[in-house]
């Protein structure tokens, strides 16, 4: 038996061809997946819920998916709703698809898997000795748990599944490994395990395994030996090299990747090229675990932040731009701490010279010469008041503070009035686990319901 899965692009809400899609809808795929979500774009889609994506785009792409899910007459999966895989998000992605149902004249079964996790059933788990730290992970305790907005648990193929199970035409995940949605459907159907996590974890990004990686579309098809993956994009490749170099994306081990229930052992597998543009993979294992653990996830309100910004011209003061800044930042501190009682343990603020080390700080090992300097002032405090108020302290001093005593009182450039923007709170990772569980449904949670005209 082969299971073939159509991935139409590394991420809901980025684009894909038209064409190279139609070409995968026209080979018969038995399941289409997608991803919906990351950790890439940090905490703050995890802190409140949100997607990063725009509600337009990620519905116009959900809409050429669900025509061609009817078309092929197969499921239509998604891992990681809204960004984040959160309960809310999963429920945004539930309303766009109802409403494309009933615009679409669809009839369609809609299983939503829920992985938000309540803040006592984490803490039960902490207590009990079923959670365990990954590396690098920070120190965690009831209390710590009681300040985190969302917690979610990433779900493997054994969620996916029972989601499958119901007969659902439109699965909508919450947090999942990106490998599980495309590792399920060729686990239930008995395809070699080795074969189904391996080539999961070649098409989760689309053609990112490609010669072209924005070409988007990818055709996997998983055997009971191995697993052959193709591009569809016009003029893109798999390689051998393009494939096996996959296994590093995300992934620190190049033969090791580890899923719920056990890990992927890449160490023996073969990679061979069937023509110009599909490479065919043998010899992965999947190597079980004795005991079933989720990934858990969490964010929380580190902080309030506002920026300032200036534009440096002045030739001399570009020239001079980190020294500048470095007095600046030793004289406004001492103000806030003259004028408003603030220790400096009680805030942080910190300037980026963008054009100059606006990226890696000291890390930057290549100097240049621009023309202007942007100047980015971040102020971090417990609320936001005294972000704000620090803000509007240090304003006159970036606007006009001298290089030196005997020059004359310089004028820099604000881009916006107010120079301040209020940023609102500040979210940072705070769970980096793995917990225990029973069974691997202990911590999800299954909704059918239907859509469309009735």
């Amino acid at each position: 038996m082969t299971t073939r899965i159509l991935v139409p692009t590394g991420a809901l809400g980025i684009s894909f061809s038209e064409e190279a899609f139609a070409r995968g809808v026209a080979a018969k795929p038995d399941i289409i997946c997608v991803d919906g979500g990351s950790t890439d774009s940090g905490p703050f889609y995890l802190g409140t819920g949100t997607s990063k994506y725009s509600r337009a785009a990620t519905k116009e792409e959900w809409r050429r998916l669900m025509i061609a899910r009817e078309e092929a007459g197969v499921p239509l999966v998604i891992g990681t709703c809204g960004t984040c895989g959160a309960d809310a998000a999963v429920d945004w992605m539930l309303s766009i698809t109802q409403e494309l149902a009933e615009e679409l004249g669809q009839n369609v079964k809609i299983a939503a898997l829920y992985s938000s996790q309540m803040t006592r059933v984490v803490q039960t788990a902490l207590q009990d000795g079923r959670i365990a730290p990954l590396s690098p992970a920070p120190d965690i305790s009831d209390e710590a748990l009681l300040r985190t907005e969302n917690i979610v648990a990433l779900a493997g193929a054994e969620q996916i599944n029972a989601a499958l199970a119901t007969g659902a035409d439109i699965v909508l995940c919450g947090r999942a490994t990106d490998t599980a949605i495309v590792s399920a459907l060729p686990l239930k159907r008995g395809e070699h395990a080795g074969a189904a996590w391996h080539g999961a974890k070649i098409a989760e990004c689309g053609a990112l395994c490609s010669t072209d990686p924005t070409s988007g579309v990818i055709l996997l098809e998983v055997d009971e030996d191995g697993f052959t993956v193709e591009p569809l994009g016009e003029g893109a490749r798999c390689t051998p090299h393009s494939v096996s170099a996959h296994m590093l994306y995300e992934n620190s081990d190049p033969f090791i990747l580890y899923e719920p229930g056990g890990h992927l052992d890449v160490s023996g597998a073969r990679y061979e090229a069937l023509d110009e543009r599909r490479v065919r993979v043998t010899g992965s294992e999947w190597v079980p675990s004795n005991r079933y653990t989720v990934k858990l996830e969490g964010a929380r309100v580190g902080g309030y932040q506002t920026t300032i910004m200036a534009i440096l011209r002045d030739e001399h003061y570009v020239a001079n731009a980190r020294e500048w800044v470095d007095k600046l930042h030793a004289f406004v501190c001492d103000q806030i701490e003259k004028r408003m009682g603030l220790a400096a343990s009680e805030y942080d603020l910190e300037f980026r010279l963008i054009g100059i080390d606006g990226a890696l700080g000291a890390l930057e090992s290549k100097p240049s010469a621009p023309a202007e300097v942007g100047v980015l002032g971040i102020i971090t405090a417990s609320d936001p008041e005294t972000s704000s108020e620090i803000a509007k302290l240090i304003n006159p001093y970036v606007l006009h503070y001298p290089l030196t005593r005997d020059e004359e009182l310089p004028t820099f450039a604000f881009p916006f009035s107010p120079a301040h923007s209020d940023r609102g709170p500040l979210y940072e990772f705070c769970l980096n686990h793995v917990m225990v569980l029973n069974e691997p449904m202990d911590a999800f949670r299954l909704s059918v319901t239907e859509a469309g005209h009735g």
